[in-house]
């Protein structure tokens, strides 16, 4: 793989300050202050939080943009191979990725105007994007918060034109709780007074009613999923329902029923912030939305080709019970479509309930190969996810790697039976490893 400039900036301060998170907000205001505020000059921002969703309901949201004719800066992380992909700046016809050079010039100024004090690297890299943000012109901006909401680094925003929240489930209890009203609560931490806020479609009362709270003492415009908007299918068409109206659309290219629910608090989102979507615009934007490793159709590639001939290969990478169930319910909805035996291909990370995400495909899937998460320190060993897969009710085994696992579907899977659906997944560092891999890298 080549080396790129701002690979080896990050990496460089990677090496010089902590790895993984430190909820506050103090470094990284002193840090913008010092840069001259770059986040106070930024077009509207669509601020988007929540435990899964929010990266569909950001690619929603460009796509809705960009199809009214919008220019727009995206900020997203994780990033999958290279971190280029955390900054796509607005540019006619359509965001681009950051290039290198301009990156790498970004990083080395936040870096120097930090003079080597405490910081942690993802602080660094939300000043990035608050500085590139400001350097480029666009008409919005589409900010996704990296862990929580109320002390994530992107928290810095004064006034969002509008608080986008998705659904909230358990994840990262050590750094939001240990209940799904505590981890709301931190997530309706980006909820500011008098701003608009929308609620996407929520897994809990708990939850939907900590946000719905927020943002009544708050005295914000409020717009919550499945009373004030929501959608459905009908004659295999996408219907978006508000007080303004229905939209008839596409069903959105994501496949998975629960993306109509994301497409939806995208629509209301951005109409929330200000901007007029039509129907066409609207249309536009469910046939041409994409986001990588969510329920991503692998094709091609190296590690295709290693496949059973004809097998139907799905890259997702959700990590958590509530995203295990609604990845096993796209799968259910391609079952219905055309029949394949299942096969799971999995790697995961010690801080994640494994077994609680494997417990979604028990009577789906005929067996679980699970790999080593290498790009991560905290990759749960092949023999122990293992031991949790059939914990879960599942047939399992440990093997050394996705290639080695697709070899082995491949010399073993018998003569005449229908070519198998294979999902590969259960982290985002695997996702990203899948594609470097498999020379399918995002662009």
């Amino acid at each position: 793989m080549t080396t790129l400039l701002a690979d080896e900036e990050i990496e460089r301060l990677m090496a010089l300050h902590p790895k993984g998170y430190d909820l506050s907000l103090g470094r990284i205001a002193r840090l913008l202050e010092r840069l001259g505020d770059p986040q106070d000059r930024l077009p509207p921002v669509i601020h988007v939080a929540g435990t899964n969703g929010k990266g569909s309901a950001t690619a929603f949201a460009r796509a809705l943009l960009e199809a009214a004719g919008h220019r727009v800066h995206v900020h997203t992380s994780p990033h999958l191979v290279h971190w280029h992909e955390r900054y796509r700046l607005a540019a006619p016809g359509g965001g681009q990725l950051v290039d290198d050079a301009v990156l790498a010039r970004a990083v080395r100024r936040v870096a120097e105007a930090n003079g080597g004090e405490e910081i942690t690297v993802f602080e660094i890299l939300t000043a990035v994007a608050f500085l590139l943000f400001s350097e480029h012109p666009a008409d919005a901006v589409i900010l996704e918060v990296g862990l929580g909401g109320r002390f994530d680094a992107t928290n810095v925003i004064k006034r969002p034109a509008v608080s986008l929240i998705m659904p909230i489930s358990m994840d990262h209890e050590a750094y939001l709780g240990d209940r799904v009203e505590l981890i709301a609560a931190e997530k309706a931490g980006i909820v500011k007074p008098g701003c608009p806020v929308v609620v996407g479609a929520q897994e809990t009362d708990a939850a939907r009613q900590v946000l719905v709270d927020t943002a009544e003492r708050l005295d914000c415009p409020l717009s919550v999923y499945g009373q004030d908007f929501l959608a459905f299918t009908e004659n295999g068409r996408m219907v978006y329902q508000d007080e303004d109206g229905l939209f008839d659309l596409p069903p959105p290219r994501l496949p998975g029923r629960f993306q109509l629910a994301n497409a939806a608090a995208a629509i209301a989102a951005v109409k929330a912030a200000g901007f007029a979507i039509g129907a066409r615009a609207a249309e536009t934007a469910m046939r041409s939305v994409e986001w990588p490793a969510r329920m991503q159709r692998l094709t091609q590639g190296r590690l295709v080709e290693l496949a059973p001939p004809g097998a139907d290969i799905w890259l997702d990478g959700g990590h958590n019970p509530g995203a295990g169930a609604v990845v096993a319910e796209a799968l259910a909805g391609e079952e219905e479509r055309k029949p394949r035996p299942l096969l799971l291909i999995c790697g995961m990370i010690n801080t994640k309930d494994q077994t609680g995400y494997f417990r979604n495909f028990v009577g789906m899937a005929r067996h679980v190969y699970c790999v080593p998460v290498s790009a991560s320190d905290a990759g749960v060993p092949n023999g122990e996810l293992a031991a949790r897969a059939m914990e879960a009710g599942l047939s399992a085994e440990p093997v050394a790697s996705v290639a080695n696992a697709l070899m082995l579907l491949r010399d073993t899977w018998p003569e005449g039976e229908t070519a198998p659906r294979i999902l590969i997944g259960g982290s985002l560092y695997l996702a990203g490893a899948v594609l470097a891999d498999n020379g399918t890298p995002p662009a």
